[in-house]
């Protein structure tokens, strides 16, 4: 499989576990949205919002709740059914970052949740500053797993002998120039570090919704999940893991 085909599936994978995804990733932290409002010098509420890559509305909802007039822009099939089934008074359309299907110059704020990674990055910069009015702002965000905290890395060390995938090389790559190649948005950062305690059948069935673990043949991925089970157990014998996660924040004014 080629790369670009490999990209194409891994962002496709999503639409057969939405109700997964949407009961296990992990949401944002209040501070991530303060420091959203500070970056984009305005308040979230009553701001005109456009949510792109929504999935299945995690930050969508939370938008929503502090007061944003947002609207969510989904590709997929599958995670549109989703977020219309878990938030039906949100307004949902179809589309992509590349080519969004809204207005020029219509919006305060255009934000990329988990999502901004699956885009074009030339072709979504220039869509994001096309339906933003003057003063408004792009913000981009990921959450990422704390490599710092010692069982988060030692897990991730599993995650690359069994997959064979670089996983700290994909979290270096959301990083400003990464995120923006050409250089040309003219990015703040700020990261946020947070954490939440769940039980270990929804860290795992978290881990399983990440692209890396759909792509995968289902006896790998089972049998994966099966041992990291018991390496997790001898970590929090209570069976509740504590995930700690540090969030990304990319902010860009349209001047």
């Amino acid at each position: 499989m080629t790369t670009a085909s490999s990209h194409t599936a891994r962002a496709h994978s999503f639409n057969a576990a939405a109700a997964q995804y949407a009961a296990n990733r992990p949401s944002y932290p209040p501070a991530l949205f303060d420091a959203v409002e500070d970056l984009a010098g305005r308040p979230l509420t009553g701001a005109r919002v456009a949510d792109i890559g929504a999935g299945t509305g995690i930050a969508t909802a939370l938008l929503h709740a502090r007061g944003a007039d947002v609207l969510a822009v989904e590709p997929g099939d599958g995670m549109a059914a989703q977020f219309r089934h878990s938030h039906p008074d949100i307004p949902i359309v179809r589309g992509n970052g590349n080519t969004l299907p809204l207005a020029d110059a219509s919006l305060d704020l255009v934000t990329y949740a988990q999502a901004w990674h699956w885009t074009d990055p030339a072709l979504a910069g220039a869509e994001a500053f096309r339906v933003l009015r003057p003063g408004g702002a792009l913000a981009l965000w990921w959450n990422t797993d704390a490599h710092d905290v010692p069982w988060i890395a030692d897990a991730s060390r599993r995650i690359e002998r069994h997959f064979a995938v670089d996983v700290t090389a994909e979290q270096r790559n959301v990083g400003a120039r990464a995120v923006d190649p050409a250089g040309r948005l003219g990015l703040t950062q700020r990261t946020v570090r947070w954490s939440r305690r769940i039980p270990v059948d929804a860290h795992l069935a978290n881990l399983g919704s990440h692209s890396i673990f759909l792509v995968a043949d289902e006896e790998h991925t089972t049998a994966f999940l099966t041992e990291e089970r018991r390496h997790l157990l001898q970590v929090f014998p209570d069976g509740i893991v504590e995930e700690t996660y540090d969030v990304k924040l990319f902010v860009a004014l349209n001047a």
